[in-house]
């Protein structure tokens, strides 16, 4: 589905006209698009280590959720399915909880450093552990400390890139090191040659 029908309610189409910006996104709502995720999403999404999901509870509010893991921890199981081990946390289970009463989900991936957004419409399914072991070797990261409780299905019904504006850039730990690696290994060998001449100047003292 294209993602702009689907965000785009009667009401949201009358704020965009009142306020003028519904001529452009008219023509957005009625471009054609490519039906799943192309390479290119699916290798965003196959790098991410995050991503947040709004869930709807029965209260009619929504419910916002940091997911994370190492990177590559949400796999992309084909072209319209991605998939997540749902490891132990705080034991709130009100994500889980809300996919149970309705199992539209909203999701945001951001990659900080290169400023980029995707976001996604989704249906959530929870898969117990001991009904799919064969989903569950494919979405298994080995390794990973935590204990797994469930795993969660998401069936893409659209997704859009979302502009780059106010994304502040940020960098992970590895990320800084693996930038820094070339100074690092230059500040290695100036130390090396400065003890070289240290040792030098005392033995011929």
């Amino acid at each position: 589905m294209n993602y702009a029908s689907l965000a785009f309610a009667d009401a949201v189409r009358d704020m965009q006209e009142k306020l003028g910006s519904r001529k452009s996104y008219a023509r957005l709502e009625n471009r054609s698009y490519v039906d799943g995720l192309t390479e290119n999403e699916i290798g965003f999404i196959s790098d991410r280590d995050s991503f947040y999901m709004a869930t709807i509870g029965e209260n009619g509010y929504p419910y916002i959720q940091h997911r994370g893991g190492s990177p590559g921890f949400i796999k992309v199981l084909n072209a319209k399915q991605l998939g997540i081990i749902d490891y132990k946390g705080n034991a709130q289970y009100i994500t889980v909880g809300n996919i149970t009463t309705n199992n539209n989900v909203a999701m945001i991936m951001v990659d900080y450093p290169t400023r980029t957004r995707l976001k996604l419409y989704a249906k959530t399914r929870i898969v117990e552990l001991e009904d799919d072991p064969v989903l569950y070797a494919q979405l298994d990261l080995e390794g990973y400390e935590f204990r797994p409780e469930r795993m969660m299905v998401f069936d893409v019904d659209a997704y859009d890139w979302n502009c780059q504006q106010h994304i502040t850039p940020r960098y992970s730990i590895e990320e800084i090191n693996k930038a820094f690696a070339s100074q690092s290994k230059y500040i290695l060998q100036l130390e090396a040659e400065i003890k070289k001449l240290k040792d030098k100047s005392v033995a011929d003292e």
